[in-house]
């Protein structure tokens, strides 16, 4: 039945899409609950523990309560904009996913869905859709509230996308490659690249927490100021997806923030070769990075104050750009002198 290459890469594409969903989707479940349970212990207090054992099904829970409320769409709103913004705001993190590596390999199969040779600019050019789906939100629920938690997210997330586009350069002018499985290559064989570019690291991973709207840069729906931002006027499953996409796009960036300075599924001393055992044992790793990201992205959040806005976008214009510009050609400069005293 499925003789022919062709046919042979469709099945296979087909059964990675579905892995990385059925995987993806029980974790965005689960870090909300981690959310929960972190800032519980943070605050000295009792997280959710009632729903399972060790409240394990409290993330079942919710998404019942999700199915079960009623889906109400207010009078006042302008309808089409008001249903797509929601799967706008979720989709391009799903997408994003598309071309990371996450593991070796299984058999003859590569463990990335599209191994792409321009990755970095498809992931770039992603994440900015995500921005319409919020400001369309802001703007088709007709309040003051969602639109200025609309107007704050598209200044917010353009101004840190430029910020966090620059910060890479210096990677793949060390990489060579704008392929993210060369670039994990390249940090097999020569290191971490955290370790080459911690300013490339530090503006992408501040820049990340901006571009999924997190704190200190939750700005688009501080809840003292703007109610719920963007999202006020929604209910039901309309607002999961609000919530789902905001924990998508958490994983998201860290995955992306492991494949670009954490070496992706390597580590010191597991070999990159071998059979469906060390494959297992890649994805295992790439995993394990990946959760120590979210849990910075949680523990972040409940440490924190809230920038205020112009301090918001004084960090990312006044030193931000001017830092990666910088940073670029810090490492033009180095490259070059290697180059010709080579």
């Amino acid at each position: 039945m499925f003789s022919t290459p062709q046919d042979q890469f469709l099945l296979f594409t087909a059964l990675k899409i579905v892995a990385v969903i059925a995987l993806v989707l029980p974790m965005i479940a689960y870090s909300v609950m981690a959310e929960r349970r972190i800032s519980a212990w943070i605050q000295d207090r009792v997280g959710p523990n009632r729903v399972g054992p060790m409240g394990l099904l409290q993330p079942l829970a919710d998404g019942l309560k999700f199915l079960l409320k009623e889906d109400f769409t207010p009078a006042h709103v302008r309808k089409v904009y008001f249903w797509l913004a929601p799967a706008i705001t979720m989709i391009p993190a799903f997408l994003t996913l598309a071309v990371i590596p996450f593991g070796s390999h299984l058999g003859n199969q590569k463990m990335v869905i599209a191994d792409l040779n321009v990755g970095i600019l498809y992931t770039f050019g992603i994440v900015s859709l995500g921005v319409y789906g919020i400001v369309l939100a802001g703007y088709a629920s007709n309040s003051k509230y969602p639109f200025l938690g609309g107007i704050r997210s598209s200044a917010q997330m353009v101004s840190y996308e430029i910020a966090m586009g620059m910060s890479v350069v210096p990677l793949f002018m060390l990489a060579g490659d704008l392929n993210l499985s060369k670039v994990i290559e390249y940090q097999a064989q020569h290191g971490w690249l955290i370790l080459y570019a911690p300013f490339s690291f530090i503006i992408f991973m501040v820049s990340a927490f901006a571009e999924t709207n997190r704190l200190p840069f939750d700005l688009p729906e501080s809840e003292t100021e703007l109610v719920a931002g963007y999202h006020t006027e929604y209910s039901s499953m309309k607002f999961a997806l609000f919530f789902l996409g905001e924990y998508a796009n958490m994983i998201a960036a860290s995955a992306m923030m492991v494949t670009l300075f954490l070496g992706g599924w390597t580590f010191p001393g597991v070999p990159m070769d071998g059979g469906v055992g060390l494959g297992i044992l890649h994805i295992a790793i790439f995993l394990a990075k990946m959760i120590a990201f979210m849990v910075v992205f949680i523990w972040v959040r409940w440490m924190l104050p809230r920038f205020r806005y112009d301090q918001l976008m004084d960090l990312g214009w006044r030193r931000f750009v001017p830092v990666a510009l910088a940073n670029i050609l810090f490492y033009a400069v180095v490259l070059w002198f290697k180059a010709t005293h080579a």
